[in-house]
């Protein structure tokens, strides 16, 4: 399946190796492969550039949109460019605090494009709750947007970014821990800026290039983090690797949803979960398929299972 489903840059020596019992299983050692141009380069290479990748249904009827595998690479690409540019490397961790708007999901595959790992906060969460997961991950980038929109109400997530970075611990590094705060634009909310750190992203990628080389990764590199909510708890970061997670994410999203060539696929949930990930982003994606994001989406994840 590993050989079928996915593209490598450079093919595995061993299937599985480890275990449970140490904590040191591993998928797929020694190959090496990216996440993004699985996503998205290999279905334009094979003629499906006009192919729709994307519906965004809006929160207000009418106001969506649909974007194609081409015009998905050009704007993940500008933005993976902006995060070069911004001194981001591979193996730094960027956090991720975005409504359902398309650009939550380019943000994403930018990240794995330079081999960044992303750390996606649920927008519905708090100050304390993003500031926390921004030290747990010791992350100089975050990316929010001025606002979202929840059922036509709106949601101050510029703000709320603020506010949790002015709250991080000296201990911790303090508010200079974040060297910098990429603002998209959704609901034209009046933020405040703070100058050398906040900039907006749409400003940023008319200057970027519309291409950037995917980065070969090793099939254990770290592909993202997601946190346990924290109801029972301090919340919990959860590593995701490469390969292993791609190939689980392609397969169950095609064998346990019967998802078959020219299906149109809707997974009713967010990016801030890991349902999100999975059968928003990378497993439609991965499969070459056209999945749909809402933008108005159940507050607790229970509600869209």
């Amino acid at each position: 399946m590993g050989k079928e489903r996915l593209s490598w840059f450079r093919d595995f020596d061993t299937v599985k190796q480890g275990g449970f019992e140490h904590g040191d299983v591993a998928w797929f050692v020694g190959g090496q492969l990216n996440v993004s141009y699985n996503c998205i380069d290999r279905h334009i290479a094979n003629g499906k550039g006009e192919q729709v990748a994307i519906i965004w249904e809006a929160d207000e009827p009418g106001q969506g949109k649909s974007i194609t595998y081409n015009e998905l690479l050009r704007e993940v690409c500008r933005i993976a460019e902006v995060f070069k540019n911004a001194g981001v490397k591979k193996g730094d961790c960027v956090t991720i605090y975005m409504p359902m708007i398309p650009q939550c999901a380019y943000t994403m595959l930018a990240c794995t494009r330079i081999g960044a790992p992303h750390s996606v906060v649920f927008a519905g969460f708090s100050a304390e709750a993003l500031g926390s997961r921004i030290v747990d991950g010791k992350s100089n980038w975050v990316v929010t947007a001025d606002g979202g929109m929840r059922g036509s109400r709106v949601v101050k997530l510029k703000a709320i970014t603020d506010q949790a970075i002015a709250d991080i611990p000296e201990a911790a590094g303090g508010p200079g821990l974040v060297k910098n705060v990429f603002c998209f634009k959704r609901t034209n909310e009046d933020v405040n800026f703070v100058e050398g750190r906040d900039l907006w992203m749409e400003d940023l990628c008319l200057n970027a290039r519309p291409y950037c080389p995917p980065e070969p990764m090793d099939s254990e590199d770290t592909l993202f983090y997601l946190y346990t909510s924290g109801s029972t708890g301090k919340p919990k970061g959860i590593a995701h690797t490469q390969a292993g997670y791609l190939l689980y994410a392609s397969m169950t999203q095609h064998y346990v949803f019967d998802n078959r060539e020219g299906d149109i696929y809707a997974c009713v949930a967010d990016c801030g979960w890991i349902t999100g990930h999975t059968y928003i982003v990378y497993g439609p994606l991965c499969n070459g398929g056209t999945t749909v994001m809402f933008e108005s989406t159940p507050l607790y994840p229970n509600a869209s299972r």
